[in-house]
């Protein structure tokens, strides 16, 4: 099962802005001048931070990505399992889309691409196998958990995702 975490902005690639902060304090300070018993404090220095709508975006993605299975309601379990389907459903079409590459590489030569082939095959019979076994697993978790029809439906839609 792979951990699930936030997307730091060093992660994301989008780097934030860092600007000095205004001043609040400079124009209470000019009234209080007339006053000759309180002395001026020096300006307050702060750091403003801004974060790109990009990474926000990309932030709000990487928590949303599970936020339907979350929000479903269904047990733990059964929600453990579909985010563990739904990652290996994404790793199934990445490896695709690399045998796709390699299948249309002009720049290999069919040795090289035979081989990567090969590879790249190996892995998604080995990502099918565990989207067949995790599937199996929600199938008897959905059992156990004698879940009604509603759930059932509910769960095996958010596997079809």
């Amino acid at each position: 099962m792979s951990s699930i975490s936030a997307i730091s902005l060093a992660q994301s690639g989008m780097p934030a802005s860092i600007e000095p902060a205004k001043n609040t304090q400079a124009a209470s300070s000019k009234s209080q001048q007339s006053a000759p018993d309180k002395e001026d404090a020096p300006p307050a220095q702060g750091v403003k931070v801004t974060i790109s709508g990009a990474a926000m975006k990309a932030a709000r993605a990487e928590k949303s990505e599970y936020s339907d299975i979350e929000d479903s309601g269904l047990p733990e379990s059964i929600q453990n399992i579909l985010k563990m389907i739904r990652e290996l459903k994404k790793k199934i079409a990445e490896q695709m889309a690399k045998l796709q590459a390699v299948m249309t590489n002009r720049s290999l030569s069919p040795e090289q691409a035979r081989s990567q082939a090969r590879a790249l095959q190996s892995e998604l019979a080995s990502l099918n196998a565990a989207l067949t076994t995790a599937s199996n697993s929600l199938n008897k978790a959905m059992k156990d958990a004698a879940l009604s029809s509603d759930s059932v439906i509910k769960a095996t839609s958010l596997a079809m995702k």
